[in-house]
Parts: structure tokens; sequence; C-alpha cells
């Protein structure tokens, strides 16, 4: 038997927000990151429409761009101060990252966070709160999806901690928020939406269900990304469909390990989530065409892709990713990023032990050893092509 979850209720369209005002709640705790939802007058509508509908609100703020373990632990003590019904994230994936996690530490405060970073090991939540997700950014689909990944900054790990109990119970997809997107941030949130969707697509929990989401979110991204890049509004109204799209396919279907590779060496060399699977999609897709070259070829075809054969199409839907990197000034590898000789070398043995051990490696179409993955990395690192 398999299972499909998505949020019970999903917003979406110009104003949207609004919605915020038909929740029915007492207390609401509004979870941000940094100044930008404030700075663009977004922070504000949001609180007008929750006290609009009788709630008491208090903000929540701070959460860095990689939430911290320790960050996780801070917001859950507020919580359970304060008591809300409702927990409200609005901002990047970080920012509703984090305030899952809080809200398994709000209603389970006996949990560990060494238990709940197994998969699919998170207690029953909404006993205490329901929850709102509001993205800001086209990328993460934290709002619809069963993740939340969480950084360790002394083990130098981000841990993706994994359970439908974590999906919200309600994602709003404004568009008005992607339009403040920076230019690099809108280029590396595009590609690891490319990333969820390609390895959904791919991963060994695929269904029926899940396939027909992630193959429109890539055509999507395909028509939209560069427009978006280049600041295209209609674009970024594209873009944040499809990303919630994407997201909806590997919430269900799961990811591989370009994933694995990205959540083992992003604290390392303190690279973006999203650029690294930028630079790593190539590599996975080299690796992994020796067992699943025709869903790559299916994902070629669907998108308009030329190839006469099967491996023609897996390359060209390879140089297809590549391109879009060129063409938003994103590195083909992590030298290229500015990663050191050195630092490289001394890491490269042990992101590769972790990546064994990564929530979403059980997932890719193909088994990936600690040996293959210093093959991968390395061959990341050097910007080359990978044969194994």
């Amino acid at each position: 038997m398999a299972r499909f979850t998505l949020p019970r209720d999903l917003y979406f369209g110009e104003n949207s927000l609004a919605e915020l005002g038909n929740l029915r709640g007492t207390k609401a705790i509004i979870v941000i990151g940094g100044g930008s939802v404030k700075k663009f007058g977004f922070l504000n509508k949001v609180e007008t429409y929750l006290q609009s509908a009788g709630m008491e609100t208090l903000v929540f703020e701070g959460v860095e761009p990689d939430p911290s373990v320790e960050t996780v632990f801070r917001g859950a003590e507020v919580m359970r101060r304060y008591n809300p019904d409702w927990i409200v994230a609005i901002g990047g994936g970080s920012a509703i990252d984090a305030a899952k996690a809080m809200w398994v530490f709000y209603e389970h405060p006996e949990a560990s966070f060494e238990e709940i970073a197994k998969p699919f090991n998170i207690p029953v939540l909404r006993s205490k709160a329901r929850f709102a997700a509001i993205p800001s950014t086209s990328g993460t689909a934290s709002e619809v999806t069963a993740f939340s990944v969480i950084t360790d900054y002394e083990a130098q790990i981000k841990y993706p901690l994994a359970d439908f109990e974590i999906t919200p119970d309600v994602a709003i997809i404004d568009p008005a928020l992607a339009y403040t997107m920076p230019q690099e941030l809108t280029a590396y949130t595009g590609m690891d939406a490319l990333a969820h969707a390609t390895e959904a697509y791919v991963a060994a929990n695929r269904s029926d269900f899940s396939d027909p989401l992630a193959l429109k979110a890539i055509q999507m991204i395909k028509e939209n990304l560069v427009k978006s890049y280049h600041g295209d509004r209609q674009a970024r109204d594209k873009m944040h469909i499809a990303q919630c799209l994407a997201g909806m396919a590997f919430s269900n279907a799961l990811l591989g390990i370009v994933h694995s590779m990205a959540h083992k060496s992003g604290a390392v060399f303190h690279i973006p989530h999203g650029c690294l699977n930028a630079i790593y999609l190539p590599v996975v897709i080299d690796y992994n065409r020796k067992v699943c070259a025709d869903r790559y070829a299916e994902i070629a075809r669907f998108i308009g892709l030329k190839g006469e054969t099967t491996d023609e199409l897996v390359d060209a839907f390879r140089n297809f990713c590549t391109c879009l990197n060129d063409k938003m000034n994103i590195p083909q590898s992590l030298k290229e990023y500015g990663v050191t000789e050195d630092m490289f070398h001394e890491n490269v043995d042990r992101i590769s032990a972790n990546a064994v051990l990564d929530a979403c490696t059980g997932c890719n179409p193909r088994e990936t050893s600690e040996k293959e993955f210093k093959t991968l990395y390395t061959a990341a690192y050097y910007g080359e092509k990978v044969v194994l």
C-alpha cells in the first residue's frame, strides 16, 4: 500500500493571503526569518488578517537561512509559553521548516531531536495547534511537504526531518510575495524546484499520482525560470505554482541523492542549498542513468527536447540543466563556486559517509555506497562527467 498526502486546503492566486482572515482560533504565532517580509509589508498584512479573524498574534522572528537546532528549541519554548492554536509561518523555506520543527517540540516537549530526525518517526500532532504556511520564495515548497531541514552547526550536518505529520494544514500561494525575490535567490530556488521534480520522477516511491505533478512542474520551469530570473512578473507567478507542484510530487514520491549530497555538504562548504542542487543534478543524472535512463528520457520528450535514442534524450536533459546554470550565472562546480582544494579534500570522506545515512538516499533509484558518493562529490568539485 502507498500513501499520497497534501495539505487539506491550498489557496492560490492574487490576494490569496486574505484567506487568513477566515481561519478560526484564538491565538496565532507568526514565524518569520529576516526582515524582507517586514520590509515589503507582508508581516503587517498577515497580522491584520489574523486579528480580523479574532486572534491574538505574537511574532517569532530571526530564523536563520539554515535554521539551527537551537533556534527550533527556542521557538518551541516560546510556543509553550504563549500556547497558540495556529502556527503561521511566512517566508522562505527556512522559516517554514523551522516552524514545523518548533511545532513538534511545542506539542511534544518530551521528544528528542535524535528521535524525530529518524525518518517517519514524529509523534502525532494537532492536539494543540494547526499549521499554515505562506512561501515567499519559489523553490523549497515546504508549504506542501512532509519535510523540514534543520542544521546542527556543531556537527556541520543538515538533517531532513520527514513525516506526514508535519505536512501543513493550510498552504497559501500568493504570487505577490515572489515578486520581491532578488535575482540570485530566484535562480537558486528555481533550480531547487527542478531538482525536486526530477528526483520525484525517478524516485523509488514514485507513483501515478506524483508523476503528472513532477512532469508539469518541469515543463513550467522550462518555460518560466529564465524569464523569472530576469524579473518577468507573469513568469514569477508561474514559477510560484511550479515549485508547489514539484513539492507535492516529492513530498509523496520522496527524493534522491542530489539532496543527500546537498544536505551533507551545505553546512560544511557554506553554499546555498539550491546552488548545490544545481551543481549536483547533472552529476547525479549521469550516475542514475544506468538504472533509469528511460525516466530521464521521458522527461526530455515531455518538455520537447531533441533526441533520437534514449541516451541522446538523457544527454539532452542533462545539457538542459547545465544550460540553465549558465543562463543564470550559477557555478557548474564546487571549485568554481570557490571551495578550495584543501577544504574539499579535508571534508570529502566525512560528507560521503554522512550522505550514505541521509534520509533521501534510500529512495534514490540506484544504491550508492560511501565510495560512490566520494566519486560523485569529486566529479562535482571539478565539474567533470562521472561514469560509474
